[in-house]
């Protein structure tokens, strides 16, 4: 009997711990965690050379590098275009960006489409804009503005910009905002993630520098860092915008070099300002931090170090290969490679899975990275697409425009002259009808072997061209006739990919 009442005696007083240790309030406490943090970089024209973790001979990115060795570095990661305004439409829908008639810079894109904000908005987040925004105009009017976009939020220019830059700050008159401009916009970063934890909510931001983007200007500091770059750079001259006249101009390389590469360390090193600030505020374990560029190199940085073909404009690896790092040290518990290919279109996908939000109900093209960057040695079996449409056989000589000109307009002034003015007009055509005609222009299929290009660009390539990147990285070696089985397949899916886009841009998605 007393050995009985002892046994008893003992399971109820464990019983009594065990409760004890797990008080449903604490235990509710625990199973609940906080909504991931997303801020998402871009650099202006940055691309995949230009990083000293890439082994550029010159250029200082201490952080970006920083970032790289903690992290998970994409290797292969792509701009959704070969120019600026398509891959944003890219990063912010998922989607091709001929899809919604963005097909080069200062093509809008159309207020029907579903951006990343959206979600975020769907999911409960706040959500802001700052800096580049270039798939139409900012002004709080403009229905392709960030604000009619989803953002809460939003400090912007309808274009690029330098030092002490004029933005718009929710669709307002622009005003100008004296400073280097990659810490104007970390600051109001910093600003609106405070902003965020006061209300107890959740943010998105996506940040978009106006640099390395020429003209170039930088701060007297960061240009006496680069003081000593080769006099040998001297005897080439580049072409691009004066800082004097905004119109074309001849300089030399070296000087040209020192400022854009000075705009690269500002850049730089307002990312470290923003990475310092989550970690003393114990937010960067909870935070998806993303840097990545819009495009490739352009003509203007020289190619000093260029290893890949071509540069921007060009769908070869010089043309969209950029640089891409996710910082998010709750999942990402260890510095990663990912060879796996990825691009622009991927961010929407993947923010829809990490906040559970149902994909929009269209055609995506871009796959969620969440399951590569839990497991990087899992294989991607989705393609990527790359398609320069040519728009002088859609477009009639006075086509119907698909938003009222006037609200394509923008306001926010830049140092680049185009067609007589300093400020940007957007454009969206009507397409009524799908044509055997528009299935023409530069246009590129990519596995993670694989890179199929048509109509390339280049002098002196004809024909198909198939290029093993595993294995030819500079894609030198045309190995279609190698892999004739390989080229028609991937040809097949290209037309039945076409087909998909040009239905989406006639509007049939909305």
């Amino acid at each position: 009997m007393v050995k009985r009442l002892r046994i008893i005696l003992i399971f109820l007083i464990g019983l009594s711990l065990h409760l004890g240790c797990n008080d449903p309030k604490e235990q509710m406490q625990q199973d609940k965690t906080s909504p991931t943090n997303f801020i998402l970089l871009m650099g202006d024209d940055h691309g995949w050379d230009e990083v000293g973790y890439n082994g550029h001979p010159f250029v200082k990115t201490p952080v970006l590098d920083e970032m790289a060795s903690q992290g998970m570095r994409f290797d292969r990661f792509y701009a959704g275009h070969p120019t600026c305004s398509p891959t944003r439409a890219s990063f912010l829908t998922g989607r091709h960006p001929n899809r919604c008639g963005t097909f080069t810079p200062n093509w809008s894109m159309r207020p029907e489409e579903i951006s990343i904000a959206h979600l975020a908005q769907h999911a409960g987040y706040r959500s802001a804009h700052f800096g580049k925004w270039h798939v139409g105009p900012v002004k709080k009017e403009s229905p392709t503005s960030p604000g009619a976009m989803g953002f809460d939020a939003w400090l912007s220019h309808d274009n690029f910009f330098e030092l002490d830059p004029v933005l718009s700050r929710n669709g307002e008159d622009p005003e100008k905002i004296e400073g280097e401009s990659s810490k104007i916009l970390i600051d109001e970063t910093i600003r609106f993630i405070e902003q965020s934890k006061e209300n107890n909510q959740p943010f998105l931001i996506v940040v978009w520098f106006g640099s390395p983007h020429e003209p170039y200007s930088a701060l007297p500091d960061d240009l006496a860092l680069y003081q000593n770059l080769p006099d040998s750079l001297n005897k080439d001259t580049v072409r691009l915008t004066s800082n004097k006249t905004g119109k074309a101009t001849d300089r030399p390389l070296r000087d040209v070099l020192q400022e854009r590469y000075a705009e690269i360390t500002a850049m730089d090193r307002a990312i470290g300002e923003l990475r310092n600030h989550l970690r003393e505020n114990n937010m960067q374990d909870n935070t998806f931090l993303l840097y990545c560029g819009d495009n490739g190199t352009p003509a203007s940085a020289g190619r000093t170090a260029m290893t890949i073909r071509e540069d921007k404009g060009s769908l070869y690896e010089g043309g969209v290969l950029v640089p891409g790092i996710v910082e998010w040290p709750a999942v990402i518990k260890a510095p990663m490679v990912n060879k796996n290919i990825a691009v622009t279109s991927d961010i929407l996908p993947t923010i829809a899975e990490i906040t559970q939000q149902a994909l929009p109900d269209r055609p995506i093209d871009g796959v969620s990275l969440l399951p590569f960057i839990k497991n990087p040695k899992m294989e991607r079996t989705d393609p990527i697409f790359f398609w320069q449409f040519d728009t002088r056989s859609a477009f009639p000589d006075n086509p119907e425009h698909y938003i009222d000109p006037a609200l394509q307009e923008g306001t926010t002034p830049l140092v680049k002259m185009m067609a007589g003015k300093y400020t940007r007009s957007f454009r969206n055509y009507v397409y009524s009808e799908v044509s055997a005609d528009h299935f023409g222009g530069e246009r590129a299929m990519m596995t993670n072997r694989f890179k199929l290009v048509l109509d390339g660009q280049t002098p002196h390539t004809a024909g198909d061209e198939l290029y093993d990147l595993e294995n030819d990285r500079e894609e030198k070696i045309n190995v279609a006739d190698e892999y004739p089985q390989v080229v028609d397949e991937m040809k097949n899916a290209m037309q039945s990919w076409q087909e998909s886009v040009l239905n989406s841009l006639t509007g049939a998605d909305y």
